[in-house]
C-alpha cells in the first residue's frame, strides 16, 4: 500500500481542571491509501492514483498544552505531557522553572507526591493492573529525571551539602536499585565534591583580575600591541568569548532572575552572565586604552591603532564572533574616541567604509532586525556570509574567508548576549507571572523558552570552534590597565589639543569632517555619557569596580548587563560633529528590579527592543508545528498600544541611565505608578506621598503630573517615555 497524509489543526478552546488550565488543539490527519500494484493499471504514475481510486481516512487527535496551573499541577504534567502530545513541555519546564520554584520544591513534589512506589505496609501482592501502573509511573519518573540530569545537571550543584542530589540518590537506591541512573547520580555527586568550589567572580574569566602574583596592570605599549597580527587578536578574543558563552547557564538569563541582580543578597546571582559582561567590558576598555593610553603618540600612529582595531573587528566578523565585534565597535563609537576628529581624518577611506559596514550590523532599525536576522542566518552555518558594497573590502573578506575554509575547520557563532537578555527582560516586564486564581502563567514560560532555545542552539554551535589559546596575548590582554571615564575624556582632549590642525587644508578638513559625520549618522551609535570635567558628576567607572558594572567602553553591553543602562550618542560641548540621537535597546527593563550600572554608563533616549519582533525574527520553529493563536501585541517602550505601554523611571539625583521599566495601563494613576517605581528602586513603597512623578520632555522642560492624574493619558506620547521620580521639596 502507498500512503500520503495532510495535517490540519483547529483551535479546540480551553479545558479547565482543578488547579490547571489547558489549551486544546485538534489535530486532524487525512490519510490517502491505495494499492501499489493496481496503480499503473489504473493509469497512475508511480504510486499516484486518480482521485476516484483512492481511499481517504481521517484521524483526529487532541493535543493538550498546559496554559497555567499550580506548581503541583505543573510538576504532575511532567509525567503526563507525552500522553497529552505536549512533547516539548519537559524541556520548557526544566529551562524556566527557576523563575517560580526551587529545585528542591520540584524534586520533593516529583518524588514524594508522585514517585512513592513502595508496596503497601501489609505486604499484599498487588494486582496486575496496579503493577502495570507502577511500571508506567516508574518509567515516566525515570524519563523526567534523565532529562533533568541531561539538560540541567547544574541545578544539583549545591555545595557543601548537595541535599537535592542526596535525596535523589536515596530515591533511586530504594526504587531503582543498581540502575544506570543510580550510577550516574553517584558519579555526578563525586564530580561535584571533587571540584573545588569556584569563587563567583573567578568564573573562568579573562578579566584583568586574573593576574599572576606580582604582575601589575599597565598601560598598553603601542609597539607590543602592534606586534600581534589582526587575525591572532580576533581568534584569541573569540577563544575567550567561546569559553565563557558555552558556560552560560540559560536560566541565568531569565528576566525574573537577571533583573534581581542589584539586590544586596543577590550579589552572586547569575555568575555565568556576569562573566560574559566582564569580558565584553574588558574588550571595550582595552580598545580605548590602546588608543588613548600613550600620550606621546602622533596623530598618524593613533589613527593606525584605530585602523588595526577595525581590521580586528572585521576578523571577528569572519569568525562569526558578534560579541567582541560589538564590543570593538562600541568602543570606537564611545565619546572619548569619537571626538578625535583629527585622528579620524587620518584613517583611510577604505577602512572607514569597512567600519561603516560593520557598524550597520548593529543598526537599531526595526528592533535591531539586521543583527537578529544575521545571527540566526549564521547560527548553524559553517562559515560567515560576507557581503560588502565596497569591492576592495569584498575581495579582502573573501580571501580571508577562503583561508578559513581551506583549513577545513567549521566555525560556531558567538552571539551578542545582550540581545537575548533584553528580549527576556522585556517578556518578563510585559507578561504577568500569575493569572486569575493565582495560577502560574506557563504561557509566559513558553514564550521565554523560545529565546532560551536560541541561546542553547548557539551554545551547541560553539563546539565547532577549534581555537588554541595564545598565552602571550592572553597575558598581555589581562595586564591592561583600563582608563576611567574621566581619564579617557581628559586624554582625549589632550590628544586633540596637541594635534597639528594644519596638516590638512581647510577645504580638505571640512570635507573629512562631513564624511565622518555622515558615517556616524543613521548607524547604531552607542557611546558612554559625556564626561564633564568642569562639573562634579556621580560617574566613575574604574576598572577596579565589580564585574557586573557597566563600563565606559561597554556601551552596548550596558543593555545586556543592566536593565538600568541605555546608551545614546552624546557629543562633548566643543564637538562640532553632532551625532543624531539614535534609538537603541541598550537598557534593560524589568518589573523585578535590576543592578545598578557602573556609575558612568551611558544613557539613551531610544526605543527599547520590541519583544514581539525580537522573538519572531529568526526564532526556532514552533513546537511540534502546532499553530497557536496569534499573541497579543506586547507593551513596549516608547509606544502606546492596546491601552498599555512601558515607561522608564529613574530616581532624581542618580544618573539618568539608572532606570527601571514600569508597565502601565490606561487605568493607572500617579499613586499606583509611583508605588511600583519605588518598589523597583528598592525604596519604601509607603512613601508615595513624599514623591512626585515628572516626564522629561527635553533638557530644560518637564511635565509635572497632578496628584491623581492618569499617567497613560496625561503623558506626552510624542517624546521618549522617560520619567523622573523626585522627592517633594
Amino acid at each position: 500500500f502507498s500512503f500520503s497524509w495532510q495535517t490540519t489543526f483547529q483551535d479546540g478552546g480551553e479545558e479547565v481542571e482543578d488547579g490547571a488550565v489547558y489549551n486544546v488543539t485538534l489535530k486532524k490527519v487525512q490519510i490517502q491509501q491505495a494499492a501499489n500494484k493496481g496503480a499503473r493499471w489504473l493509469g497512475g504514475e508511480g504510486d499516484q492514483l486518480p482521485p476516484e481510486h483512492t481511499v481517504r481516512q481521517y484521524e483526529t487527535s487532541k493535543i493538550r498544552a498546559i496554559k497555567a496551573g499550580t506548581l503541583e499541577k505543573l510538576v504532575e504534567n511532567l509525567l503526563t505531557a507525552f500522553g497529552d502530545a505536549d512533547f516539548s513541555y519537559i524541556s520548557i519546564f526544566l529551562a524556566t522553572y527557576r523563575a517560580f520554584a526551587s529545585p528542591r520544591a520540584v524534586l520533593e513534589l516529583l518524588l514524594d507526591r508522585f514517585g512513592n512506589l513502595e508496596t503497601s505496609s501489609h505486604g499484599e501482592v498487588a494486582n496486575l493492573n496496579s503493577l502495570e501502573s507502577e511500571m508506567v509511573l516508574r518509567a515516566e519518573i525515570a524519563s523526567v529525571l534523565r532529562a533533568w540530569l541531561d539538560q540541567c545537571s547544574e541545578d544539583f550543584r549545591e555545595p557543601p551539602d548537595y541535599l537535592c542530589l542526596l535525596k535523589l540518590l536515596d530515591y533511586l537506591k530504594n526504587n531503582m536499585p543498581n540502575s544506570d541512573m543510580e550510577s550516574r547520580v553517584q558519579n555526578l555527586l563525586k564530580q561535584f565534591q571533587n571540584q573545588e568550589v569556584e569563587a563567583v567572580d573567578g568564573f573562568c574569566s579573562t578579566s584583568c583580575s586574573d593576574l599572576v602574583d606580582g604582575e601589575e596592570l599597565e598601560i598598553s605599549n603601542p609597539e607590543e600591541f602592534s606586534s600581534f597580527q589582526d587575525h591572532v587578536v580576533a581568534e584569541q578574543l573569540t577563544y575567550m568569548d567561546v569559553m565563557l558563552f558555552k558556560r552560560v547557564v540559560p536560566y541565568h538569563c531569565l528576566g525574573s532572575i537577571w533583573s534581581q541582580r542589584d539586590k544586596k543578597e543577590n550579589k552572586n546571582l547569575a555568575p555565568t552572565v556576569r562573566a560574559t559582561i566582564t569580558q565584553f567590558n574588558a574588550v571595550t576598555k582595552c580598545v580605548i586604552s590602546t588608543i588613548l593610553g600613550t600620550r606621546e603618540l602622533k596623530i598618524q600612529q593613533r589613527a593606525k591603532i584605530i585602523e588595526k582595531w577595525i581590521h580586528i573587528a572585521h576578523e571577528c566578523r569572519i569568525l562569526k564572533n558578534f560579541s567582541s565585534l560589538r564590543a570593538i565597535i562600541s568602543a570606537l563609537q564611545s565619546n572619548s574616541i569619537y571626538r578625535l576628529k583629527t585622528t579620524w581624518m587620518c584613517v583611510s577611506k577604505d577602512i572607514l567604509l569597512m567600519y561603516e559596514e560593520l557598524s550597520e550590523i548593529f543598526s537599531d532599525h526595526d528592533n535591531y532586525l539586521t543583527s537578529r536576522e544575521l545571527l540566526m542566518k549564521e547560527a548553524t552555518s559553517k562559515f560567515a556570509n560576507l557581503d560588502s558594497s565596497e569591492k576592495e573590502n569584498q575581495k579582502k573578506s573573501q580571501k580571508r574567508l577562503q583561508l578559513q575554509k581551506n583549513k577545513g575547520v567549521m566555525q560556531g557563532t558567538v552571539p551578542y548576549l545582550g540581545t537575548f537578555l533584553t528580549d527576556l527582560i522585556m517578556l518578563d516586564t510585559a507578561l504577568q507571572d500569575y493569572v486569575e486564581g493565582g495560577l502560574i502563567n506557563f504561557e509566559k514560560r513558553r514564550r521565554e523558552f523560545e529565546v532560551i532555545a536560541q541561546i542553547k542552539l548557539l551554545q551547541s554551535s560553539c563546539n565547532s570552534y577549534c581555537l588554541i589559546p595564545d598565552q602571550k596575548f592572553i597575558q598581555w590582554f589581562r595586564r591592561q590597565r583600563h582608563l576611567t571615564e574621566e581619564e579617557s575624556y581628559r586624554l582625549s582632549r589632550e590628544a586633540e589639543a596637541a594635534a597639528d590642525t594644519n596638516i590638512l587644508s581647510p577645504k580638505s578638513q571640512k570635507s573629512m569632517v562631513k564624511r565622518i559625520s555622515t558615517l556616524f549618522l543613521g548607524t547604531d551609535v552607542f557611546t558612554p555619557p559625556k564626561e564633564q570635567p568642569l562639573k562634579s558628576s556621580p560617574v566613575g567607572g574604574s576598572s577596579g569596580e565589580s564585574t557586573d558594572s557597566a563600563s565606559v567602553s561597554s556601551c552596548e553591553f550596558n543593555h545586556s548587563e543592566t536593565e538600568d543602562v541605555c546608551v545614546t550618542p552624546v557629543s562633548s560641548p566643543e564637538d562640532p560633529l553632532k551625532k543624531s540621537s539614535v534609538g537603541s535597546d541598550k537598557g534593560y527593563d524589568s518589573d523585578k528590579g535590576s543592578i545598578s550600572s557602573d556609575k558612568g554608563s551611558g544613557s539613551s533616549k531610544g526605543s527599547i527592543c520590541d519583544p514581539g519582533s525580537g522573538l519572531d525574527s529568526g526564532s526556532i520553529p514552533p513546537r511540534d508545528s502546532v499553530p497557536s493563536s496569534a499573541p497579543r501585541v506586547l507593551p513596549v517602550y516608547n509606544r502606546q498600544s492596546e491601552g498599555s505601554c512601558i515607561i522608564r523611571v529613574s530616581m532624581d539625583g542618580l544618573h539618568a541611565s539608572v532606570y527601571k521599566s514600569i508597565l502601565i495601563t490606561n487605568q493607572d494613576r500617579i499613586p499606583d505608578v509611583t508605588q511600583r517605581a519605588l518598589l523597583k528602586h528598592n525604596l519604601e513603597p509607603d512613601a508615595v506621598e513624599d514623591y512626585e512623578l515628572v516626564q522629561v520632555i527635553s533638557e530644560d522642560k518637564e511635565l509635572v503630573f497632578p496628584r491623581d492624574a492618569n499617567v497613560f493619558y496625561g503623558m506626552n506620547s510624542h517624546v521618549n517615555f522617560d520619567f523622573i521620580l523626585r522627592k517633594k521639596a
